[in-house]
């Protein structure tokens, strides 16, 4: 299943096989969608919107699986792009699947090791929101939105993979 994620700049498409280049020799699984190799930057994440909303349309995903999906790629995808490269140019590869149980997405990038499930916890909400602790929030809410979320250190790139179980009933 091909999904077209576009038409890119000429940044971006040089970002694209930047990150060809890295991902190279990665192999992707049975079952999965084509993959977006883009630049770690703000203007590539309407590519991934656009790439998990086609993925949950084809693996017909209710509306509200399909946003928690997004949402959770959303989070993921902005992580990467703002914390992970910390300013500093890369790239995300971007691939998923469906398969009889799920849908899920999968991103590999080479920012510095990060685990997004270290230190996450739920927000207090007793504490008022201005006294809150900036920074967190969107993890948990982005990995609490998905039905599972995986992460391994695989030869010192990142690779998370964000899963919505396939129902009827969404």
């Amino acid at each position: 299943m091909a999904i077209d994620s576009g038409a890119a700049s000429a940044e971006h498409t040089a970002g694209q096989e930047r990150c060809k280049a890295r991902c190279a020799g990665q192999p992707l699984a049975a079952g999965t969608a084509s993959g977006l190799r883009i630049p770690a930057d703000l203007d590539s994440l309407d590519l991934v919107a656009r790439f998990v909303l086609e993925l949950g349309r084809q693996g017909r995903l209710s509306d509200s699986q399909t946003y928690r999906l997004r949402l959770a790629a959303d989070e993921l995808a902005t992580n990467i792009v703002m914390h992970g490269y910390r300013g500093a140019s890369g790239g995300i590869c971007v691939d998923g699947g469906v398969e009889a149980d799920r849908v899920w997405v999968r991103f590999h990038d080479d920012a510095p090791a990060f685990d997004p499930r270290t230190g996450m916890k739920a927000p207090d909400l007793e504490v008022p929101l201005g006294e809150r602790s900036v920074g967190g929030l969107g993890v948990f809410l982005a990995l609490t939105a998905v039905d599972s979320f995986d992460y391994e250190l695989v030869a010192g790139r990142n690779v998370s993979i964000l899963a919505i179980h396939r129902s009827e009933h969404g």
